[in-house]
C-alpha cells in the first residue's frame, strides 16, 4: 500500500516560486502519485509553529528567503555543505523524527556549470555580495584555482567577502562596483546581484567572453545574459541552477534518482506560462 507524503516550499514572499512545477514534475515522471509539493507563506516568526505542526507525512521542506538561516536553530543538524555558508535550503525529515538541513544551492551550482563543460577555472568574478554570492564561492572553492575578484558597492560587504573566502578556503580580492566592467574578462563570471542590477555592464561584453553565470530565472534572459549570448558563449542561467539544486532536494526526499529532463521542461513550461 503507497503511503502519502508531503513536502513544500516556505518563503515571503513565496507566490514566484517554481519550486511545485519542478517537484510535481518530478514524482509525476517518478510515479510517486501519492505525493504532493506545495508552498506556503512563511515568515521568520512563524517558521517555529509551522515545523512544529508537521506529521509524520512530511518528507521534507525547501526553504528560501528569508528562512534560509532562520531555521538553523530548529534542525537537529546540518550538513558540513550548510554550515559553510551558514544557509539551509532543504531540511529532510528522518524516520526516527530528526530534521536535518542541507545546502542544495553549492552543489547544484557546481552540477549546472559542469553540465556546461565547466570543470576548472585558474579565476573567476563575482558580480554582488549578498546571501548567494557565498553560496558562490562556496561553489568556486571546487570550480577556480586561483583568486576571485568580488565586485562589491561598499567596504562592508568587501569585509564580508574577504571573511568567506578565508572561511571556504577561496582566496577573494575585492574591487569597487564601479570597475565592474573589468569582471566580464574572467573566464567565469557569476552574477547574483538582483534584476536590473548589471544591465548597465552590458555594453562591456568583450568580443570572446567566458562562461557567464546569472543567478535569475525571472525576467531572462537579463540584458548581460543576451548580450552575452549574442557572442556564441556559453551562458548558464537561473533556472539551471534552479533545476539542479532541486534535482538534489527531490533525491533527498525521495530517495529515488531525479527526472532532470522532465523537471527542467517543467520549469520552461511554467515560466513560458508567466511570460504569456
Amino acid at each position: 500500500m503507497s503511503v502519502s507524503r508531503r513536502a513544500a516550499v516556505l518563503g515571503s514572499p513565496i507566490a514566484h516560486s517554481l519550486s511545485p512545477a519542478l517537484h510535481r514534475a518530478a514524482y509525476a515522471e517518478l510515479g510517486l502519485e501519492e505525493w504532493s509539493y506545495d508552498r506556503f507563506e512563511v515568515d521568520e516568526a512563524a517558521l517555529p509553529g509551522f515545523l512544529e505542526r508537521l506529521d509524520s507525512s512530511w518528507a521534507g521542506l525547501s526553504l528560501t528567503m528569508p528562512l534560509k538561516r532562520a531555521v538553523i536553530p530548529l534542525l537537529d543538524g546540518i550538513s558540513e555543505a550548510a554550515a559553510s555558508v551558514e544557509a539551509v535550503n532543504t531540511v529532510v525529515f528522518t524516520e526516527d523524527g530528526r530534521r536535518t538541513g542541507d545546502n542544495t544551492d553549492i552543489p547544484g551550482m557546481v552540477a549546472a556549470l559542469r553540465e556546461r563543460g565547466v570543470e576548472k577555472v585558474d579565476s573567476a568574478a563575482v558580480l554582488g555580495a549578498g546571501a548567494t554570492a557565498s553560496s558562490a564561492l562556496a561553489a568556486l572553492a571546487q570550480v577556480c584555482t586561483g583568486p576571485v575578484t568580488a565586485y562589491v558597492r561598499s567596504q562592508e560587504r568587501a569585509d564580508e567577502m574577504r571573511g568567506w573566502g578565508e572561511r571556504l578556503g577561496v582566496d577573494v580580492v575585492t574591487a569597487d562596483w564601479a570597475t565592474a566592467d573589468r569582471a566580464l574578462r574572467a573566464p567565469l563570471v557569476i552574477a547574483t546581484t538582483p534584476a536590473g542590477a548589471t544591465d548597465a555592464l552590458a555594453d562591456a561584453v568583450p568580443g570572446s567572453p567566458g562562461t557567464l553565470f546569472d543567478v535569475l530565472y525571472e525576467p531572462w534572459p537579463t540584458v548581460l545574459a543576451s548580450r552575452w549570448s549574442a557572442t556564441g558563449a556559453s551562458v548558464v542561467g537561473g533556472l539551471d541552477l534552479l533545476v539542479h539544486q532541486a534535482v538534489f532536494q527531490v533525491e533527498q526526499m525521495t530517495g529515488r534518482h531525479a527526472p532532470l529532463a522532465a523537471m527542467r521542461a517543467a520549469g520552461e513550461r511554467a515560466l513560458s506560462a508567466r511570460a504569456r
